[in-house]
């Protein structure tokens, strides 16, 4: 069931069993683009910027298939970059986004992660009010989500809820990171978000996203900002 899988002899290094020879972090993040490269020819239709952020989230999401569905402009670029310089705060919708942005690239910028479900008393406000935890928190943060980074990896009721805050003229987010997955509501709110033309949004049209893919997005943003 493995044939054509195994490219090399299977060796054994310090009782580790070893199929690539690519050992280091670095050595297996360099590896694994250049097989991103070889397998996706043409089908990454991105380049500069955007092939930076299009490349690591393929490599989180392990999937060639996530370029075909990726939207990317140069102008949400720009934005994401600006708001990242000027230490603008970061709100993701869940933990495990809070989690994979690492802060040594965040620092120089004085930028800022907040999980919005561990606003305290959130839990109870949402089950008082009927709603999801997601949607309570954006409602609580209405007056700080403006010219923010607001990153969603999970819970398209986030995604909804900003549309409401903005259809009420409430102030936009420097950039939306719309990447919610699943079968109720994912689709649906990122084209929502997307047909608005504004604030300027990365997304992962249909039904596909998550945390990692949102959080892979806005590492290689960050690492766009470092240079820029």
């Amino acid at each position: 069931m493995f044939n054509g899988l195994f490219q090399q002899e299977e060796v054994t290094r310090d009782f580790c069993l070893v199929l690539d020879p690519a050992g280091s972090p670095e050595e297996i993040e360099a590896r694994s683009f250049a097989i991103i490269d070889a397998e996706a020819g043409e089908r990454n239709g991105f380049s500069g910027r955007a092939r930076v952020i299009a490349r690591r989230i393929v490599h989180a999401g392990g999937d060639l298939g996530l370029f075909d569905l990726m939207y990317l402009p140069d102008a949400a670029i720009d934005a994401g970059i600006r708001a990242l310089k000027n230490g603008s705060p970061i709100y993701a919708d869940t933990r495990m986004l809070s989690s994979g942005i690492p802060r040594r690239r965040l620092s120089p910028f004085g930028t800022r992660v907040v999980c919005i479900q561990d606003l305290p008393g959130l839990a109870e406000e949402a089950a008082a009010s009927g709603v999801t935890r997601a949607c309570a928190a954006v409602g609580r943060l209405k007056d700080e989500v403006g010219g923010s980074i607001f990153a969603v990896g999970n819970s398209p009721t986030a995604l909804l809820a900003l549309l409401g805050h903005l259809d009420a003229g409430g102030a936009p987010p420097a950039l939306v990171v719309a990447m919610p997955v699943g079968f109720v509501n994912a689709e649906q709110s990122k084209e929502l978000i997307l047909r608005r033309g504004k604030p300027p949004v990365f997304a992962l049209r249909g039904r596909r996203g998550g945390s990692p893919l949102a959080a892979a997005a806005i590492n290689a943003l960050a690492a766009l900002a470092a240079e820029a």
